[in-house]
C-alpha cells in the first residue's frame, strides 16, 4: 500500500503543476479506475488534504511543500499519515470532524477520485465514501454543488432528509435543519426521502425541498441560485431581509435587518468574498444604513433611525 500511496502523492503533485494538461488528467483518471486500491489511496490523500484545513499551520504547510517539491512528497505523506494515526485522534473525535469542511465565509472546490467536481459553500461539512459498488457523498451541514464524472457506480448525496441519486448531472444540495433543498442545473436527479416510499425525479431547470417524511412541489430553478460557487450572490426581486439572511451565512457574528425595511425589494449581484462591500451596495440602492455596534454585530436599519 505504501507504493500506491506514493503514486497517489506523485499524481497529486503532477495535477497541481501549473503546466498540467488534459493528457495528464486523463492518465490520472485511468490510474484511479485501474485498481480499487488506487481510488482508495487517492481518497485517503484527499481526506487528509481536507482535514488540513483545520490542522495546525505547520502540518498544513507540510503537504503544500510536498505539492511543490516532488522529492519531498513521499516523506511528507509518511509524516502526515503518521501524525494521522495519533495526532488527529482528538480532531476526529470533535463534532467538527469531516473529510472536507469550510469555515464561515470560505468556499472550496475539489476533484474527487472519480473526477467528480465538488464545491463546498460557506460553513459546510461533507464525508466521501467510495467503494467498489457506490459513490456516496454525505452532507453533514451546509451546501454543495456536484458535477458528476462518468462512472459505472451510482453517485448519491445523503442528507439528514434522505438520498439524492445523480443521473449524470450538475446539481446543488443545501441542508437547512431537517429540510434539504435540491436544485438541478443539468440532466436530472431522483430524490428519495428516508422515511417515505415516494421517489421524485427533478429535471434540469427545477428544484424542490424535502424532509425525511415528505417531498415538496417542484419549482423553477431560481436565477443565479448556484452563482455562489463563483463567489456571487444573485437576487432577483428579493426582499431585503432575504438578501441579508443570505449574506449573514458568509460572515461571523450577527447580521440582521430591522422590520421597518425588511420588505424593501431589490435585484442585484453581490460579492460574497467581501460582505462589507455588499452591505455598502445595499446602502447605495435602498434608503437603509448598516448600523455597526461592533465588527461582529451589524443591522440594516432605516436611514435616520438611532
Amino acid at each position: 500500500m505504501k507504493a500506491i500511496l506514493s503514486a497517489a502523492v506523485d499524481w497529486y503533485v503532477r495535477l497541481h503543476d501549473s503546466n498540467v494538461d488534459d493528457a495528464t488528467r486523463a492518465a490520472w483518471q485511468a490510474w484511479c479506475t485501474a485498481d480499487p486500491r488506487h481510488a482508495a489511496a487517492w481518497a485517503r490523500l484527499e481526506q487528509l488534504q481536507g482535514r488540513l484545513g483545520s490542522a495546525p499551520r505547520g502540518a498544513a504547510q507540510t503537504l503544500e511543500i510536498a505539492r511543490r517539491d516532488r522529492r519531498h512528497a513521499v516523506k511528507a505523506l509518511a509524516l502526515l499519515l503518521g501524525v494521522g494515526a495519533v495526532g488527529w485522534q482528538g480532531y476526529r473525535a470533535s463534532p467538527w470532524s469531516a473529510d472536507y469542511a469550510t469555515r464561515i465565509g470560505e468556499r472550496r472546490r475539489l476533484t474527487l477520485a472519480d473526477g467528480t467536481r465538488l464545491d463546498l459553500n460557506t460553513d459546510s461539512r461533507v464525508d466521501v465514501r467510495y467503494d467498489a459498488g457506490q459513490r456516496l457523498i454525505q452532507l453533514q451541514r451546509g451546501e454543495i454543488l456536484v458535477e458528476t464524472a462518468k462512472d459505472a457506480r451510482p453517485l448519491s448525496v445523503r442528507t439528514v432528509a434522505g438520498d439524492i441519486l445523480a443521473l449524470g448531472t450538475r446539481f446543488s444540495v443545501r441542508q437547512d435543519n431537517d429540510v434539504s433543498h435540491v436544485a438541478v442545473a443539468a440532466h436530472a436527479v431522483e430524490v428519495r426521502p428516508s422515511r417515505a416510499s415516494q421517489v421524485v425525479r427533478i429535471d434540469s431547470g427545477y428544484s424542490l425541498s424535502f424532509a425525511a417524511d415528505h417531498i415538496g412541489p417542484l419549482q423553477p430553478l431560481a436565477p443565479g441560485g448556484q452563482a455562489w460557487a463563483e463567489g456571487m450572490l444573485v437576487s432577483v426581486d428579493w426582499r431585503l431581509d432575504e438578501v441579508v439572511h443570505e449574506l449573514a451565512r458568509y460572515r461571523p457574528g450577527y447580521l440582521g435587518c430591522a422590520g421597518e425595511v425588511a420588505g424593501l425589494r431589490l435585484s442585484g449581484a453581490f460579492n460574497l468574498d467581501d460582505t462589507d462591500v455588499a452591505l455598502a451596495s445595499l446602502e447605495d440602492a435602498l434608503p437603509v444604513r448598516a448600523r455597526r455596534m461592533t465588527r461582529y454585530w451589524v443591522r440594516m436599519e432605516p436611514i435616520g433611525k438611532g
